[in-house]
């Protein structure tokens, strides 16, 4: 039987550290961690819980090996946090699942996964990065405009202040953003139209749209952001749409492109806003997307696309194995 070991940040275990609830926002609960190894194992696959990357560290160096590891940990620091497990399991040449490091540093840094999308060709909203609070007065981007810090996900420092319509609120947002996140800030052309996410599964060639997914704020949300407010409290504050029409499509089209171009693995989300003329820009990637089975985009979607927890998990694993020569050993 293959010993798949699962890599992940608990969210209970930093908040037992003394971190705050917004800085643990992108790790995961017991029931996540609890859902994706039952699921493994409904799928024929021994599971050893690892968990963070300095556990894997101590567990490598005593010796402790896996055919194949589950790796869903976020890290604590720096831009290259979600990379650190996958730089490490790839020196011992252990397989995992999801994107390598290269891609996973260059997704978490929005404002350098813009610039590779751009090159591309593919439609994006013309940014700047503010690295000091000078540096706001010099942004000529024409409003309405919105900022956001340049590395962070599960929208954290994104609230009603993000969204700037008089030039004299940039320096304010700006300077309260690098002081509470100690890192650059996007600032952003606004985009006014509808907002998705596409899930994805696969890698290359063989990555396919699992669904277009449209995020509607309702009247209780907070601001008119999919901030981190709104997405904690997801269940008052956002509705979903499975949604199958033209911009739709052409959101779909615009997410494979962008995930085969930044060479992300198994599966993931691409978010997706469109301009006011309905065409639909890049926003950021996300190659390590969340696998809660209730509140996850990424299960959600998949859900209302016809495709259960337990078949997602299984593809994810699919282009795992089939992509590091493991596919002989399909079993499900």
């Amino acid at each position: 039987m293959m010993k798949v070991g699962l890599t992940y940040d608990l969210r209970q275990d930093y908040l037992a550290a003394g971190y705050a609830e917004e800085e643990t926002a992108e790790f995961d609960q017991p029931d996540t961690i609890e859902a994706i190894e039952r699921t493994l194992q409904q799928l024929d696959y021994e599971t050893l819980r690892i968990g963070s990357g300095r556990e894997l560290v101590r567990r490598l160096a005593s010796g402790e090996r896996y055919d194949l590891v589950f790796n869903i940990a976020e890290g604590l620091r720096g831009y290259g946090r979600e990379a650190m497990v996958p730089a490490l399991l790839d020196d011992f040449a252990i397989p995992y699942t999801f994107s390598d490091p290269l891609v996973l540093a260059l997704a978490l840094h929005k404002a350098m996964a813009k610039r590779v999308v751009r090159d591309l060709g593919i439609p994006t909203a013309d940014f700047v990065v503010v690295e000091r609070e000078a540096d706001a007065a010099a942004v000529e981007l024409p409003l309405p405009l919105f900022a956001k810090p340049v590395a962070e996900g599960t929208g954290k420092g994104v609230d009603i202040a993000s969204r700037i319509v008089a030039r004299e609120q940039l320096p304010t947002v700006c300077r309260r953003l690098l002081t509470a996140f100690e890192q650059p800030v996007l600032v952003e052309s606004f985009l006014p139209g509808r907002e998705f996410t596409v899930g994805i599964v696969g890698t290359a060639e063989k990555a396919e749209v699992l669904g277009v997914m449209e995020v509607f704020l309702k009247d209780a949300a907070s601001g008119d952001a999919y901030s981190y407010v709104n997405k904690r409290d997801y269940a008052r504050a956002v509705e979903y749409a499975l949604v199958e029409d033209a911009e739709a499509s052409m959101a779909s089209q615009t997410a494979l492109k962008a995930w085969r171009g930044l060479g992300c693995r198994d599966g993931g989300r691409v978010d997706l806003r469109s301009d006011s003329r309905g065409i639909p820009h890049f926003i950021e990637v996300n190659p390590l997307a969340g696998l809660n089975p209730v509140h996850s985009d990424l299960p959600i979607l998949a859900g209302r696309a016809g495709v259960s927890y337990r078949e997602l998990i299984s593809r994810i694993m699919r282009s795992a194995m089939e992509r590091t020569g493991w596919h002989k050993n399909l079993r499900n």
